[in-house]
């Protein structure tokens, strides 16, 4: 059998997922060093901070080593870790109390080109902080609407919210991003 994603550099994924299935504590650590940097890029979208977002990682490792059984190589290995992680930020976001604030904002912004120009500048680094500002519900609906490409339909369903209550967030979280940049980088309104 041919796995999919297997040629990762030169590790070995399908002996390391033998070895996960066998419960080998070094196959386990060498998945781990493996997709843990790329899997905390992600954590660190869906989170407020980097503690956040390491619990959400090792969160989604235990989950993962727990239920390796289920990938059955239907698509890579990386896309079914990617899902184990949102689905454990969703459940940390879930937990929460302030799972439905919203934000209003009153004031409208405009499209500017600047900031536009502004966003080719930003670093990795600076975007995920922008992100991790904003507030929970927006920050949720903002990373499954933009980086993960789901219709606010199944955003709607994830997070038990209405289609309307998503648009309104993503609306929000846009507007918040804005304001920040304009901020950051002094652009005049």
């Amino acid at each position: 059998m041919i796995l999919k994603g297997q040629n990762i550099g030169n590790i070995d994924l399908k002996r390391l997922i033998a070895g996960c299935l066998a419960k080998d504590r070094s196959c386990q650590k060498e998945i781990y060093s493996v997709y843990s940097p790329a899997m905390m890029a992600l954590c660190m979208r869906y989170t407020k901070d980097r503690q956040e977002a390491e619990e959400v990682l090792q969160d989604g490792f235990l989950q993962m080593y727990r239920s390796i059984q289920q990938f059955k190589n239907t698509g890579t290995f990386e896309g079914w870790l990617r899902k184990i992680m949102i689905n454990c930020a969703l459940q940390k976001y879930r937990r929460k109390s302030d799972r439905f604030s919203t934000v209003t904002i009153s004031e409208e912004l405009n499209y500017l080109p600047s900031v536009l120009s502004v966003l080719n500048q930003l670093q990795e680094k600076e975007l995920i902080r922008l992100i991790q500002s904003l507030p929970p519900a927006c920050r949720l609906v903002f990373n499954l609407y933009v980086f993960e490409g789901l219709k606010h339909r199944e955003i709607a369903q994830l997070l038990e919210i209405s289609e309307g209550t998503s648009k309104s967030n993503l609306f929000d979280a846009r507007t918040i991003l804005k304001k920040q940049i304009r901020k950051e980088f002094k652009i005049a309104k």
